[in-house]
C-alpha cells in the first residue's frame, strides 16, 4: 500500500491541517495555490511566476494571471515587481491544505477504492475541493487506522 509522501513543509496536526474553510476562494483559485507550492517545491530557486501556472495547468496567461490577482486581492499571495510569486502565512497554510487533502485522496482511491493511480490523481483534483472537513477526518482516520498513510 502507498503511503503519503510528506507535505511540502510538516503539517503534523494532519486533521486541522487538511480543514477546508469553505466559501473563502474558487476551485480555480485553490488549484492555483496548491500549483505554486508543487512548482516552488519542485525548483531549486522556488521562484515561480505566473506563466509558470499557465504552462503547468494549460490555460492562458490573461487567465491565470486574473485568477492570481483576485488571490492577490484576499491577500493569499504577493506578487513582485519581477512577477514572482510569494505567498503571504495564510496562503501557504491554504496551499499545504489543499495539497494534503489532493494526497490523501489519491490514497485513500488507490489502496482502498483500488483505482489505478491515474483516475486517483484526476478524481482526487477535483474531489479536492468540495469534500467536507467531516468526510475528509474521516478519511484520514481511516488511513490511519489501517496503517495506509
Amino acid at each position: 500500500m502507498e503511503k503519503i509522501k510528506s507535505a511540502p513543509t510538516a503539517l503534523d496536526a494532519v486533521p486541522e491541517a487538511v480543514q477546508k474553510k469553505t466559501g473563502e476562494i474558487a476551485e480555480s483559485g485553490e488549484t492555483y495555490l496548491e500549483t505554486i507550492l508543487v512548482i516552488k517545491e519542485r525548483r531549486s530557486n522556488g521562484l515561480v511566476r505566473a506563466v509558470d501556472v499557465a504552462n503547468e495547468l494549460k490555460l492562458s496567461k490573461p487567465s491565470v494571471s486574473r485568477g492570481l490577482g483576485l488571490l492577490k486581492e484576499k491577500d493569499l499571495i504577493r506578487i513582485g515587481l519581477a512577477g514572482d510569486i510569494e505567498f503571504t502565512p495564510e496562503g501557504r497554510k491554504m496551499a499545504e491544505s489543499i495539497f494534503k487533502r489532493h494526497q490523501y485522496l489519491t490514497v485513500f482511491f488507490k489502496s482502498v477504492a483500488n483505482v489505478p493511480s491515474d483516475v486517483a490523481e484526476t478524481d482526487a483534483c477535483r474531489i479536492e475541493h468540495v469534500i467536507s472537513d467531516k468526510t475528509m477526518k474521516g478519511i484520514i482516520k481511516y488511513l490511519k487506522d489501517h496503517e495506509l498513510v
